[in-house]
């Protein structure tokens, strides 16, 4: 992987304004969703926009994953912050669910922490989000390869709705990609539309170079539409979500819980009942239980509710029990 610089003060103006104009696009005719200082922009005597382009180029030097800005990516900047603003904002505010999950997954594995919004765009962190070729769950996994990187489906348990098993598959899918293509933006267009494709793109317009960011760019118009659009997406969203300056968001409480050993066949909506809770408390916890139900003929490691892992040892009658965060 090329080794990364500072962005030059000229891209990061560049870069600032472009985020300056999407954030006034977003505002336009609207509450603002997005607060700038646009009277301070266009007066440019007080600072702000040599303070903001040095705190940038500040922030870039710790980026792991390359930023660029281009045309493309432009594009999906002025869609996100105006056609699908109201959708953005919904995804923004379930984000909260995750991020700091995945962030930290990605952190401990020394990975771009900016790659949480893949989630983002591949199923707006939606755990029952489902495509159209059964791609399934947050990560978007496709059946083969998900039980390749350890995720049970069966009739009982579908792990690709599981956002911490997923995220556990995803991350470590990305970390092989990135290890065959030395290139986070290969590595995102390989997990997208499948590294057979990519490799042999590359092999036909890159003589099989790998080892640059730029070879992507290189090969764009040769990937599927999806995929092409596909890297300028994360770089829009990590943009917008990053240094948009976006405020009104109310995040989602984090997915915390705690495990308990139950035996199979508890109905979720019958523990709810006799817990004295929605059953949505505990199914929303568990997406991946498909029937609502744990697995017949096992002791399954149920989630619940943070506090709640006595009273629910003592409802189900199975004593042995496990208690951690999400994070953990």
């Amino acid at each position: 992987m090329k080794s990364q610089k500072a962005l030059s003060r000229e891209t990061a103006k560049k870069l600032l304004f472009v985020i300056f104009g999407a954030a006034l696009l977003w505002n336009v005719g609207t509450r603002l969703s997005l607060i700038v200082r646009a009277n301070d922009i266009v007066q440019g005597n007080n600072g702000l926009v040599p303070s903001a382009m040095k705190a940038m180029e500040s922030e870039f030097i710790n980026v792991k994953l390359p930023l660029e800005m281009n045309k493309e990516v432009e594009y999906w900047m002025h869609h996100f912050s105006t056609l699908k603003r109201e959708a953005f904002l919904e995804q923004l505010s379930r984000a909260g669910l995750y991020s700091e999950m995945i962030r930290t997954k990605l952190i401990e594995y020394q990975m771009p922490e900016e790659l949480l919004y893949l989630a983002q765009i591949e199923s707006g962190y939606m755990t029952k989000a489902r495509s159209v070729s059964s791609a399934s769950g947050v990560w978007q996994f496709m059946g083969p390869t998900a039980r390749q990187y350890g995720l049970r489906i069966d009739g009982y348990v579908d792990e690709r709705r599981d956002p911490v098993r997923a995220t556990d598959a995803a991350v470590n899918y990305l970390r092989e990609l990135y290890e065959r293509y030395e290139s986070w933006y290969l590595a995102a267009a390989a997990y997208n539309a499948g590294p057979t494709r990519v490799s042999r793109l590359l092999r036909q317009h890159t003589d099989g170079r790998v080892g640059d960011e730029n070879l992507y760019w290189e090969i764009i118009d040769h990937l599927p539409k999806e995929t092409a659009q596909y890297v300028p997406k994360l770089l829009a969203v990590t943009y917008l979500a990053k240094y948009g300056q976006i405020s009104g968001v109310s995040e989602s409480t984090p997915y915390v819980y705690d495990d308990v050993w139950t035996p199979g066949g508890i109905i979720l909506s019958d523990l709810a009942q006799r817990l004295g809770m929605p059953s949505s408390l505990i199914e929303d916890l568990n997406p991946h239980l498909i029937r609502g139900i744990t697995p017949p003929g096992e002791i399954y490691l149920l989630r619940v509710p943070v506090g709640s892992s006595t009273k629910v040892v003592s409802v189900v009658g199975f004593p042995e029990r496990i208690v951690h965060l999400a994070d953990d």
